[in-house]
């Protein structure tokens, strides 16, 4: 595929470049790295990271000429390290998740959000906080801590295929009718929370909160595992879709001479968006502008096309969420702010700065 790629609205985006090369993957890998490392190191107790890889290198019986205390090997593999892990996932899955919806929408103002996921999620959340109190006391002590993480992936999970029934038709998906059944569905949520907002206890109420504001702290190695599962499968998952994807900007018509199963790849979209975008806000809460920032920005940098796209997004996603952990930990130290309101306060100032350093944006204006 070559030439221009044309926007929904008409205005003509950067071309698809077939010889972009692996640099901008190399390198926002190594700021992936530099970020995790530095989320390793710093926070209440400060590490060096020579004492971080030693503690890494003793767990494989490797020793290091860097000394370390058992508070820091606590520290840095029961806290931190799984902390990392999960920021690495969740921002990942969030950045790829919106790079799939804004290549099935072809607009790069679309993300999971848009078809219900994180409505649906708050939905199904908050109705655990309020009536699940009964059902925790009679479940397994293990289940009962990740009823709220269960609840959270099933409420995304039926709401974005509810909207995708709605928008299907005699096999064929309309992704304008997509488009309208998630206002609806998010509507129909938001009513939800609302009732189930009058019906809680200001102790309920707080716990929502707090939830929906997010955050990457309490994780165990335990309760990361079906998650990261999950997480992992969509996003390693995803670059398969890249292909197709560049042959949809064009135009559903026009992929479907070029020989892509447009339908087929509707459905995969969805699913790995919802699976991905589910999983995350199951194990963190809702982490708002990093699954719109990330790839709007790679899509600015190197342009559209989704076999660069989708993995430089996965990465730059993680380094962004790790980035905004790092100062939700020591901003307020020892307090830890909830990551949503970083991700928030950082990312629309600057969402609104490329939006208005973006070309199309100042053509149609």
């Amino acid at each position: 595929m070559s030439g221009a790629v044309h926007a929904v609205s008409g205005a003509p985006e950067r071309p698809v470049s077939l010889n972009v090369g692996r640099t901008p993957l190399v390198v926002l890998a190594a700021a992936m790295l530099g970020t995790a490392v530095l989320s390793l190191c710093i926070g209440a107790v400060e590490v060096a990271p020579g004492q971080v890889a030693a503690v890494f290198a003793s767990t494989l019986g490797v020793e290091l000429p860097w000394s370390f205390t058992d508070r820091e090997a606590l520290v840095v593999l029961q806290i931190r390290a799984p902390r990392v892990l999960l920021g690495i996932l969740v921002g990942g899955g969030l950045a790829v998740s919106g790079a799939l919806m804004q290549g099935l929408f072809r607009n790069p103002l679309a993300d999971p959000g848009l078809v219900g996921a994180s409505s649906g999620a708050a939905l199904a959340a908050l109705t655990v906080l309020v009536y699940g109190g009964g059902l925790v006391a009679v479940l397994p002590h293990a289940f009962g801590g990740i009823l709220l993480s269960v609840a959270a992936f099933a409420g995304a999970t039926i709401a974005v295929l509810v909207v995708y029934r709605f928008a299907t038709r005699s096999g064929v998906t309309s992704v304008i009718t997509m488009l309208l059944a998630g206002i609806a569905v998010n509507a129909l949520s938001a009513a939800g929370v609302g009732l189930l907002v009058f019906a809680s206890t200001d102790q309920q109420l707080r716990d929502f909160t707090f939830w929906s504001l997010g955050s990457l702290g309490g994780v165990t190695w335990g309760r990361l595992g079906a998650g990261a599962v999950l997480l992992g499968a969509g996003v390693f998952a995803a670059p398969l879709l890249a292909r197709p994807l560049n042959a949809l900007l064009l135009g559903e018509q026009q992929a479907r001479h070029l020989g892509v199963p447009v339908q087929r790849t509707k459905r995969a979209v969805v699913l790995f968006a919802t699976l991905t975008a589910g999983s995350a806000v199951a194990l963190t809460g809702i982490i708002g502008f990093v699954g719109l920032v990330a790839p709007h920005l790679i899509r600015l940098s190197i342009g559209p096309d989704h076999r660069i796209l989708l993995p430089a997004s996965v990465l730059l996603g993680a380094t962004l969420l790790l980035a905004a952990d790092l100062v939700a930990r020591t901003a307020a130290s020892p307090a830890e702010l909830p990551i949503g309101i970083v991700t928030a306060f950082v990312g629309a100032p600057f969402f609104l700065w490329l939006l208005s350093r973006d070309p199309a944006v100042r053509r149609e204006s």
